[in-house]
């Protein structure tokens, strides 16, 4: 769980951004998110597909989108918040949900933070304290609200609380992280979770959120260290190799130019040629050996035969989705002095 006020979302092989980047730019980093936005976008309209307050038989569909809702771990808060409350406002569909009457509210709690309708928070919070006076989970539901609130000193005290009595309570952890960096303190926030990491060493988010928050201080060999540890524990992922090989280009020189481009083309391979920021890549790397080593590099024989194999992917790409741009992007291409 990271800030209340949402996780960015990632977008990758866009056009015009990377046709921008090629030509106006060498920093070629765009900030790596949680999940990639179509994954999302495609968990959410399975989500509203399932909804169907119109036919009448309400478990069919608030509460299974509810439940769809929290099965694929998408954020919908105001769509939750709206279905949830219309379910608690009703006793006989409240009652008829047994035990799952507890979880709804927790559910509909922490959509009422997001949505900064925090009378709804605290009445939902105040009810499961009631239940559950002793909960270690309802005051992590407490903790939250003072963050949301903005009462960043008491919500501090609270997590701490929290992890007096279960220092291994992962939530509570990137809870504190999320407090820090919403007060501005990423310096803060990278101790807090490195000294995580050295707990829960396999949490991928985490790495990916510490890696972000490098790139946005553009402190990016350390960077770099977050994404190497992320492509040694899932090697088949091609996020992590691009965002890798878009650290070492940013870094530059003969040696991370290098290796960036074989990390490019290990992206290019792991989603079937397809990746539209992985080849502009390739011709970005191509372009910054070649002006730097002029033409003495022995170790990049390989070099105009991929160039060319990318450009000419990178044309028949854009003839099929962006045929208005082609003449921007031989443009590009002139600029980098690339042939396709």
């Amino acid at each position: 769980m990271w800030p209340l006020s949402g996780r960015r979302r990632a977008t990758f092989g866009g056009f015009t951004v990377s046709l921008k980047l090629a030509c106006k730019t060498k920093v070629f980093i765009i900030h790596q998110r949680r999940r990639s936005r179509g994954r999302d976008i495609r968990r959410q309209q399975l989500a509203d597909q399932k909804i169907g307050e119109s036919s009448g038989q309400w478990r069919g569909g608030a509460w299974e989108y509810l439940c769809l809702v929290r099965k694929l771990k998408v954020r919908r808060s105001v769509k939750v918040l709206k279905h949830g409350l219309w379910i608690l406002n009703d006793s006989k569909k409240r009652s008829s949900l047994g035990p799952e009457e507890w979880t709804l509210y927790e559910q509909v709690a922490v959509a009422a933070m997001d949505c900064q309708s925090l009378d709804v928070a605290k009445d939902c919070v105040n009810v499961l304290q009631k239940k559950f006076p002793e909960s270690k989970r309802v005051g992590r539901l407490e903790a939250m609200l003072l963050e949301a609130k903005g009462s960043w000193g008491e919500a501090e005290k609270a997590y701490s609380s929290l992890l007096e009595d279960n220092p291994f309570d992962q939530v509570v952890h990137k809870r504190r992280v999320a407090l820090v960096k919403a007060q501005g303190n990423l310096s803060g926030a990278i101790d807090l979770l490195n000294k995580y990491l050295e707990t829960f060493m396999a949490d991928h988010d985490a790495w990916r959120e510490l890696a972000e928050i490098y790139i946005s201080l553009q402190m990016y060999k350390q960077a770099a260290f977050c994404y190497e540890e992320l492509i040694l524990s899932q090697p088949t992922v091609p996020l992590y190799h691009l965002a890798y090989a878009d650290v070492l280009y940013t870094l530059g020189g003969i040696e991370n130019l290098l290796t960036a481009k074989k990390y490019y083309s290990i992206t290019i391979d792991l989603t079937g040629g397809k990746n539209t920021r992985a080849l502009f890549g390739i011709c970005l790397c191509t372009s910054a050996i070649a002006q730097l080593s002029k033409g003495r590099n022995k170790e990049d024989k390989n070099s105009p035969d991929l160039q060319s194999l990318a450009s000419a992917a990178l044309e028949k790409e854009y003839k099929q989705r962006a045929s208005d741009k082609l003449s921007a992007l031989t443009l590009a291409f002139k600029t980098l002095k690339v042939s396709s």
